[in-house]
């Protein structure tokens, strides 16, 4: 075993509690102890601290962050190293990203720790890759000199700091695609942080998510800024881990249900109309409910009631992952003359069928033709056995609820405008229809629950026949076709 010498002692009050049995009090016995700190960096080693015990993988920082250390050791990070030397591709380029080092934090020395020392101490992806040097905070802990992580990434030129300084090239681009989705593009950021609507901020901004959907109480640079950051990766990464969740996520994606599943505890927002009285009849984010299999307006028509549900494929047990097992698939993009790897895609866009180029790398073009997109998630989410396979359901899909939807607009317009105004105390079969006709134009609404949507419209323009004596073409199929048979 390995131990650094020690320069610097620190007292621990470590408390005991001592219960009697019978009694209704308890004794608190405070056992004070001596634990020495290394603090004895080498001077290359630019106030970096790393292991205490790099046999036990005991980080200086995690002798006073014992449940921080005790989380992190069950993550990938701490096997960062042992990892790269096992991969067979090893090699000094790798090193940096498998160690303390300069990447990761504000530093902005070109090589630090293992980078500059080649010490043992500094193996592994550490506390102080987010953090930074450790230093000053170990001999005079205190709340001004605590080297706070940023919750901050980018790439290219405003690279400066955070995930994104490992995770990303042709190997690891999690963030160079993070950056090209909503969640890290976010258009509507700034509108929702200063939204009179503070509710907006709690999903459309790192800060919100993290302090209200996830209550992530710990400091961090950013906290209480002014100026609000995308969905970066900590909002659903949980960087110390040990949650027992796989890729260190900070909620399950198996889970069947709103509030507790990771993708849905943002995507959940209006998946039922606010009846009688509302400000937008129409959905917000309704993919959670979608699935599951009870967002919309169900008409008093509908062949079930309100509290059941019609669930497709992709919301069961067929689709372990649910939201993630089509929306953030990996696939290997290799060169077709050498069979090299050109490029590693994470699934990081979260685009269930990104537009690819002939080799199947995804192009970051928001439109192309549906033959040009690749649907090798609805293959290895289990759903579907081929990419063709699942392109003709999808269109086939596509092209029923885009039929149905314009049937029921073409309804409510020929209904009285008095029975589609909002706030009036009574919500109608027109603003009904209008809400499920909406929730079908919603965007992967044919993917997210075909069968659900299908039956929606089916009964809204039932009922709008019924309720105002409406007609429709006698060649219109009312009946559920897309339903599994």
């Amino acid at each position: 075993m390995r131990r650094h010498s020690l320069v610097q002692t620190v007292r621990f009050a470590v408390g005991t509690v001592a219960l009697v049995a019978g009694a209704a009090c308890v004794n608190d016995n405070v056992v004070f102890r001596d634990r020495q700190v290394a603090t004895d960096v080498p001077a290359a080693g630019a106030k970096f601290l790393g292991y205490s015990d790099t046999t036990a993988k005991t980080t200086v920082c995690g002798n006073c962050h014992v449940d921080q250390q005790a989380k992190w050791a069950t993550t990938a990070h701490a096997n960062a190293w042992k990892d790269l030397q096992a991969s067979g591709h090893a090699s000094g380029a790798c090193e940096a990203c498998h160690s303390v080092s300069q990447l990761g934090n504000v530093t902005t020395v070109t090589q630090v720790a293992y980078a500059s020392t080649k010490d043992g101490r500094y193996k592994d992806v550490q506390c102080e890759n987010c953090h930074g040097p450790g230093l000053d905070h170990a001999l005079a802990p205190g709340l001004t000199n605590r080297p706070l992580a940023s919750i901050a990434v980018d790439t290219g030129a405003k690279l400066a700091n955070g995930c994104g300084e490992c995770h990303t090239g042709i190997h690891e681009p999690f963030v160079d695609e993070w950056r090209q989705s909503t969640h890290g593009a976010a258009p509507d950021l700034m509108t929702a942080w200063n939204n009179t609507d503070q509710t907006c901020k709690t999903c459309h901004s790192g800060q919100g998510a993290l302090e209200t959907r996830f209550a992530v109480n710990t400091a961090y640079a950013e906290k209480g800024s002014t100026t609000p950051q995308p969905i970066t990766c900590t909002v659903c990464h949980d960087p110390h881990g040990g949650n027992g969740i796989d890729k260190q996520l900070r909620l399950s994606v198996s889970t069947r249900n709103v509030d507790a599943n990771l993708c849905m505890k943002c995507h959940q927002r209006r998946a039922v109309p606010d009846q009688p009285n509302y400000s937008r009849n129409s959905p917000h984010s309704p993919e959670g409910e979608t699935l599951l299999g009870y967002a919309g307006w169900f008409p008093p028509l509908m062949s079930i009631g309100v509290g059941d549900t019609i669930v497709a494929t992709h919301g069961t047990d067929k689709n372990p992952n649910l939201c993630a097992g089509c929306h953030v698939t990996r696939w290997a993009v290799n060169d077709p003359a050498t069979g090299t790897l050109t490029y590693q895609v994470t699934g990081h866009r979260f685009e269930a069928t990104p537009c690819v180029d002939a080799n199947g790398k995804p192009t970051g073009a928001t439109t192309c033709a549906d033959t040009q997109k690749a649907y090798k998630g609805c293959v290895a989410s289990g759903c579907h056995a081929s990419e063709a396979v699942a392109r003709s359901a999808f269109a086939t899909s596509s092209g029923r609820l885009a039929l149905l939807a314009s049937q029921v607009d073409a309804l409510i317009a020929k209904v009285p405008k008095t029975e589609t105004v909002s706030n009036d105390g009574k919500y109608t079969t027109a603003e009904g229809a209008a809400f499920n006709s909406a929730l079908a134009k919603e965007p992967g609404a044919a993917a997210h629950n075909p069968f659900l949507i299908e039956q929606l419209l089916t009964a809204s323009i039932k009922q709008l026949q019924k309720d105002y004596g409406l007609t429709v073409p006698p060649t219109l199929n009312l009946n559920n076709i897309l339903a599994p048979k």
